[in-house]
Formats: structure tokens, sequence, C-alpha cells
């Protein structure tokens, strides 16, 4: 074996291992959610489970986005919210030596959108179906708004699944979840996260008012001496976003906006679905092969 081999396989193995540290996780979280359970809970359980079973940590901090989110949703320190009958969209990451897994589902405490869940959950399989190496994403995405749509429903059109990467959540390339003109075409070897979202609404979302995840894009040279202090603080999470919550630094507001303001750190606002529709989501991660894809966190 060649040490390029070796160092594939190594390299798969940890994406593989990542992939099966979420489905424990996964499972585990979607038992915890009842109505009346806390969301700051969940969160917790999730990011400090994976690292309990041999995760590194957090590929991004736990996003638990309700109803009309769809997105970029996750407690705030402190926060004393529970889960009513919502549609919870639940989605986990954890990276084992920064080869990151990356999985969502949703939960219908409501038992009124059934419908919807299995619409997005088609959408994935779909797509599944569709991946291996030489197929273009454009074919992806039409597999995903032909599945979501004859379940009655829209696909969320401006979002869209991802490449991953060492450290990298979001990498190259995008996975339309719609029909696009022009896509690229996969290879053996891609590492990609799938996840369609499905809506009763508009089929878009749009930036909501609340931002509780960052993601720290490099070091600047800043004047206030509680910038530094928290610039020196981001570093341990490097490319990975973070949550406020887990934060320690003094001031912390002033000094989050003084980075963002200077390009330090990039703001990721929750999503809404901009009709108010309800949303669903479903986002598993895979491996392209030859013939097909290996989904790491089935």
């Amino acid at each position: 074996m060649t040490d390029k081999v070796q160092k594939i396989e190594e390299i798969i193995g940890k994406y593989v291992t990542a992939g099966k540290i979420l489905s424990q996780v996964r499972s585990e979280a979607r038992d915890r959610i009842k109505v009346g359970v806390s969301l700051l809970e969940i969160a917790e359980f999730v990011e400090n489970r994976a690292i309990e079973l041999g995760a590194d940590g957090s590929a991004f901090p736990c996003n638990i986005s309700r109803n009309n989110e769809a997105a970029h949703a996750t407690p705030l320190a402190g926060d004393t919210t529970v889960f009513g009958e919502d549609v919870i969209k639940l989605d986990i990451g954890v990276h084992v030596d920064g080869y990151i897994a990356d999985s969502a589902i949703t939960i219908d405490l409501s038992g009124d959108y059934k419908d919807l869940v299995k619409a997005s959950e088609a959408g994935l399989e779909a797509a599944i179906d569709t991946v291996k190496s030489g197929v273009n994403t454009a074919d992806i995405g039409a597999a995903i708004e032909d599945a979501i749509v004859s379940h009655g429903f829209k696909p969320v059109g401006n979002l869209t699944g991802h490449g991953l990467a060492r450290y990298i959540p979001h990498a190259h390339p995008s996975i339309p979840n719609i029909r696009i003109g022009k896509g690229v075409d996969l290879k053996a070897g891609d590492f990609i996260a799938i996840e369609p979202f499905a809506t009763d609404g508009a089929g878009r979302v749009v930036d909501g008012s609340l931002t509780e995840i960052f993601q720290f894009i490099g070091k600047k040279p800043v004047r206030l001496p509680a910038a530094r202090v928290l610039m020196k603080e981001l570093e341990q999470y490097s490319t990975l976003p973070f949550a406020k919550r887990w934060l320690k630094s003094p001031k912390l507001d002033f000094a989050l906006m003084q980075l963002e303001r200077a390009g330090i750190v990039h703001s990721y606002p929750v999503l809404k679905e901009a009709g108010g529709g309800m949303v669903s989501q479903a986002e598993h991660t895979v491996i392209v092969t030859k013939d097909g894809c290996e989904v790491t966190t089935r």
C-alpha cells in the first residue's frame, strides 16, 4: 500500500467514524425531544455527547430551528425556552480530526405535519439514489425538487447542500435543492452533505433578526482590548462555526460587534421562511463512489 493510498483510507476512516458518532448522538437526542423539554438542554447534550463518544468536537453549534425557522437557530446562554408542539429541525455536525459528519432530521411534535416531514425525507432519498461519480449536481437538484413537489410541497430554493473539507463544514460544491441550469460533475471520493428543505410557504428563506452563530475568518489588528481578548479566544475554533453561548470573554456583545465590523468574524442569522410557512429538513453526509455513494450518517 502506498503512502498516498494509506492516507486516503485514514481520511475516509475519520469521516466514517464521525458519521457513526453523529448517528448515535442524533438517535439519542431524538428520543429526548418532547414537549416541555429545554432547547438548551438538548443542544448541550448533543455537543457534549459527541465528545463522550469519541468526536473531537462539534463541527458547528447544534441547530434547533422550529416551525418557520429553517436553519442557524441555536439556544442562547441561559436560555429557558422549552419545546411546544413544534416542527423541529435538529441539525448536528461533529468532527474527528477536522473531518466532518453533518446530518439533520425533522421531528413533528404537533402531529400535523407528517406529510411535510416525509417530503424532505423523500427529497433526500431521491438525491442519494441519484449520486454517483460523474453525475451533475443539477441532476441531484432536479431529483430533490421532483420528490418534494410530488408530495405537495415546495423545495426551499435558496438553501443548498454542500461539500465538506477538513475543518470546513461548507465547501465546494453546492448541492442545489431545485432545478438549475448547470451544475458541476461529482467524482469518486467527493464528500458532500445533501440537505433538502421542504415548505408549505414561499419556497425561499430570508434573514431573521436573531444571530447566535458566528465563524472566525482570520486575525487582523484591532484596537479595542475587549476585541483583542475575544479574538484570542476564537482561535480555538479555527474555521469551524461557534455559538455565542460558548464564549467567556468580557463585554461579549460589544467585542463581537467590533470583530464583525472588522471582517474578523462572519455572522449566521437565523433563516426564516419568507412566506411564514412551516419548514422540514432532512440531511445526510455521503462519500461519492464510482457506482453510487456511501452514507456515513445513516
